[in-house]
């Protein structure tokens, strides 16, 4: 027989001293003072000047009513778990009487000790510090909250349960957090009690379990609960998820899913609550052990049977053998949802016959098109402004971007770009430099998109400091003090002259006379933003005055996401210049949802998005206005009816405004993209992708990896007027013809509207890869390009554009010359191409010129008479019709000549070499005197 010796309690502290009250007072003040200095003042200081920022902004509204959801939240669901757990524990916890079991010694005897006093205290903390995390987790889900309680119905139902779609998109998310959180903490409290009654024996885990019976009724009370639980979470939360699965063929519930998946969650669901019962039985017969182990292994049995086993079987040998016949129905409710989610259902389809024939009389009448085909790329046109536009090392132009403006009484499409301060680029930074002297960035440069000086360098539509324009497009406030480059704060309104612009050798100063930023006069205020932006010389400085106003998150995009964290932003800001010349910022933002049923997701797991808010933000003032687009939505429905009146109707933008909205890019690939196979309604169409697109290939000499998308002003077939849209071809999976191509409207009434053009699939339309193996294969093109190179520059090859006239395609692709250790990209020719007819010329008119043979120039004529050229289409005016036979004769001496020439050089023989091109140049000179 053990010894028994009993040691005293814990709470008895032999031989040591016992801290007095005086030391406990010290040690207490010295918590409190650090939990002051480093927890609450930096929260009071980050929340004041969020409160300011947000009153500044006017989206108080945001802010109060995220800090009241937070606050309500993380009290309300902590105070609960800690309820629950601590109540649970005390019942469970040792009473003084108790004597815990600990260990036994190395002499057989059982050493035992009294933790009656200090169970209470570890129960006591734990339950507080899990109540801090549920309370934490559960603030985090805030907006997830707020939609449950305000979510708009969508007025249209799911096909298997017949609930409106809101309920998934706004309440079943809420639902199954709240699920799981309750199940959490069951769990826990039932680990926690478990602990207590074997600790203190009314729980002996012996080969014959023995449970007193008070800790069988707390217990089984427990473990009841925690069955009745899961049984709610299967019967809603589980089985709304067979509307996300992916078993089959598709997103959504499949038809395993439906006669397998389902029913063995509905029998799971009832056999949580028969195990409930079993439980609350075993308790009354005071065999809680043998009934629980019943109920536990009868509900694991039924779940991995039910839920696992026959569903997969199900698959395999039912569906799989004949999954079309057994799937067809669902795959038309996925097909149906999709498009409904990603708004594809709205996209008007038209046929084109791929018999167009097109003249020289069909450019000329399709000259709006031609005159603002896109010739300059973004990224080159970039470099270009940085050389020739910053003026000084310490701007810099973040991006390019396209529009469409009323020019001179033409429809011009232009690119737009922010002339910018990088403070990082300033000769010498400090705090008077950086915070306010130096607040701003200046005016703008704009181009149009199809026009080159004779040096090969984008015409300047505005261009220098301060501002110049040779248009009718003028910039009357061109200060910048919210863009994309603007990531730090700056005072204005202060005793420092703030610089405006270099003017020669001499500078001029400006005042800033807006509204924009915090007023900081006060001492307080500047003790409050010296505080939370770490920098004493807010506190310390002269310059700041009464009239002091401090800009920060000027950021454009942090701006925006700041004051609507719950909206998604476009990766593509545009600057727009209004008809008063002030500078304004558009950004195009996002709802989107993961929880439509039988949608397919994107890469992040979106399954429903809309572009439903537009926010504009002035350059000058950073006002920040959100404008309703599209108050179907249920998604901006529901966020309207939780914040109030932040959104304005779109109606109230500004005509001028409206009349540069976009279609967002980012949406548009998205959609795009899912069009490529949701094109195809009909299920076995579907199923089989017999009818598949795909984006074209990329050229691989390019790095650039965008699928062919491009703005563009052009008349659309049927179409009277030309009209500013976003464009994409498709060509079939597998093949490089092309099949279709998609247009996102923008301009007045038009704005939004997606229409796809089909081709024929018995007719061969040249597809983008398979023109840009006829241009390398084109001996005029290629010769030109060896040339280039040889000298010392590197040729770069541009975008090819896309161009539809009429019913027919029309491909376009610059060719940029820059120096060898040069920076500045100069367009040199550009290759037009239609069909399988390909010619080339030092600009877009003299490029379809040769192409069409009207009024060719020599080199023209020679691309368009090469040998490899294959027969024009019908209808197509040839480029050397009407070449004399004396003219051809002189064209085939150029290229004896050239290739000769060629031959040399790759010989090293340099004489015969410039022999040759001597030559060549004499005959091309006598074929230019000649007139076709």
């Amino acid at each position: 027989m053990l010894n028994h010796m009993t040691y005293p309690p814990l709470t008895v502290h032999h031989g040591q001293p016992v801290p007095g009250p005086r030391t406990r007072r010290i040690v207490l003040g010295a918590v409190a003072v650090l939990f002051v200095a480093f927890v609450a003042v930096p929260w009071l200081a980050s929340f004041a000047t969020d409160w300011l920022w947000f009153h500044e902004v006017h989206f108080a509204s945001v802010f109060l009513t995220s800090l009241v959801a937070h606050a309500a939240l993380f009290l309300g669901v902590g105070a609960f778990a800690f309820a629950f757990l601590y109540a649970n524990l005390r019942w469970a916890r040792p009473r003084a009487t108790d004597v815990l079991t600990s260990f036994v010694n190395q002499r057989g005897e059982r050493i035992s000790v009294d933790l009656s006093s200090v169970v209470p205290r570890v129960t006591a903390v734990a339950s507080i510090v899990i109540a801090v995390i549920a309370g934490l987790v559960a603030a985090a889900q805030w907006m997830t909250v707020e939609m449950a309680f305000h979510g708009a119905a969508v007025g249209e139902v799911d096909p298997v349960f017949g609930r409106d779609i809101g309920f998934y998109l706004f309440r079943l998310p809420a639902i199954s957090g709240a699920l799981a959180m309750l199940v959490t903490l069951t769990v826990l409290a039932l680990v926690g009690v478990m602990i207590l009654y074997v600790t203190r024996g009314a729980v002996a885990l012996r080969r014959r379990a023995a449970v007193e019976p008070s800790a069988a009724r707390h217990v089984g009370g427990l473990l009841a609960l925690l069955f009745i639980l899961l049984a709610v979470q299967l019967w809603i939360v589980d089985a709304a998820a067979l509307l996300y699965s992916t078993t089959g063929p598709l997103a959504g519930a499949s038809y395993a899913d439906v006669h397998a998946s389902l029913p063995g969650i509905r029998l799971s669901a009832a056999v949580a609550l028969a195990a409930a019962g079993i439980v609350i039985y075993g308790v009354v017969r005071q065999r809680l052990v043998w009934f629980a182990a019943i109920a536990i292994g009868s509900y694991i049995g039924i779940g991995i049977v039910f839920r696992f086993i026959i569903p997969v079987t199900e698959q395999k040998f039912v569906v799989a053998p004949n999954e079309l016949a057994r799937e067809r129905g669902y795959l038309q409710q996925h097909i149906a949802a999709t498009r409904r989610a990603w708004r594809l259902d709205s996209v008007t389809t038209r046929d084109l016959n791929g018999e167009a024939q097109l003249t020289m009389a069909d450019i000329r009448a399709n000259a709006p098109t031609i005159d603002n085909v896109r010739l300059w790329e973004r990224d080159l046109l970039k470099q270009t402004f940085g050389q020739l536009q910053e003026i000084r090392t310490y701007y810099d132009f973040a991006s390019v971007s396209d529009d469409r403006y009323m020019i001179d009484g033409r429809y011009r499409q232009v690119h737009i770009s922010a002339r910018e301060l990088n403070t990082a680029s300033l000769p010498t930074r400090n705090f008077i430099n950086e915070r306010l002297t130096f607040t701003h960035g200046m005016g703008i440069a704009m181009a149009p998109v199809n026009q080159v000086t004779s040096e090969g360098l984008p015409v300047l539509f505005i261009k220098d400091l301060p501002p110049v324009s040779t248009v009718s497009i003028k910039v009357t406030r061109p200060q910048i003090y919210y863009g994309e480059l603007t990531n730090s704060y700056v005072f204005v309104g202060t005793g420092q002259k703030e610089f405006d612009y270099p003017a020669g050798e001499t500078n001029v100063y400006t005042n800033y006379t807006g509204k924009g930023g915090v007023p900081i006069g006060s001492f307080l205020r500047r003790a409050l933003y010296a505080w939370e932006l770490r920098s004493t010389d807010i506190l310390l400085s002269s310059y700041i005055s009464s009239n002091a106003r401090i800009m920060y998150r000027r950021n454009i995009l942090e701006r925006a996401r700041t004051a609507l964290p719950f909206l998604y932003f476009d990766s593509e800001p545009y600057l727009v210049v209004t008809d008063a010349g002030l500078l304004v910022w558009v950004l195009d933002a996002y709802t989107s949802s993961q929880n439509w049923p039988y949608s397919k997701p994107a890469g992040d797991g979106t399954n429903y998005m809309r572009n439903s808010v537009k926010v504009v933000i002035d350059a000058y003032d950073g006002t920040l206005d959100a404008y309703l687009a599209d108050p179907a939505d249920p998604v901006i429905r529901t966020y309207a009816s939780i914040f109030g009146s932040i959104f304005k109707p779109f109606a109230s933008m500004p005509a001028d405004l409206r009349a540069h909205m976009r279609y967002p890019g980012d949406l548009f690939r998205l959609q795009t993209a899912l069009y490529a196979t949701y094109h195809m309604v009909e299920p076995d169409a579907f199923y089989h992708r017999e009818d598949q697109w795909q984006f074209p290939d990329i050229d691989p000499d390019r790095s650039n990896t965008s699928p062919f998308m491009r703005h563009i002003i052009l008349k659309l077939p049927g179409e009277s007027n030309p009209e500013f849209i976003y464009m994409t071809p498709f060509t079939p999976r597998g093949k490089d013809n092309l099949a279709a191509w998609m247009a996102a409207r923008m301009d007045s009434a038009n704005y939004g509207k997606l229409v796809a053009y089909r081709f024929p699939k018995q007719s061969l339309v040249y597809g983008p890869k398979q023109i840009v193996n006829r241009i390398n294969q084109e001996t005029s093109i290629s010769q030109q390009i060896t040339l280039w190179d040889q000298k010392g520059s590197s040729v770069i090859r541009g975008e090819l554009l896309v161009i539809p006239i009429k019913e027919a395609l029309v491909y376009v692709q610059p060719l940029y010359l820059r120096a060898e250790g040069g920076k500045i990209p100069e367009l040199k020719r550009v290759v037009v191409a239609l069909d399988n007819q390909v010619a080339m010329g030092e600009t877009l008119e003299e490029g379809l010129a040769a192409l069409f043979g009207q009024a060719a120039s020599p080199r023209q004529t020679i691309a368009a008479a090469d040998s490899t050229t294959a027969s024009p289409p019908p209808g197509l005016a040839t480029a050397n019709a009407g070449v004399t036979a004396a003219a051809t004769d002189l064209i085939r001496q150029a290229q004896q000549h050239y290739d000769r020439a060629m031959a040399a050089q790759r010989a090293g023989d340099w004489a015969t070499y410039g022999r040759e091109i001597d030559q060549l140049g004499a005959t091309l000179g006598q074929l230019r005197a000649r007139k076709p």
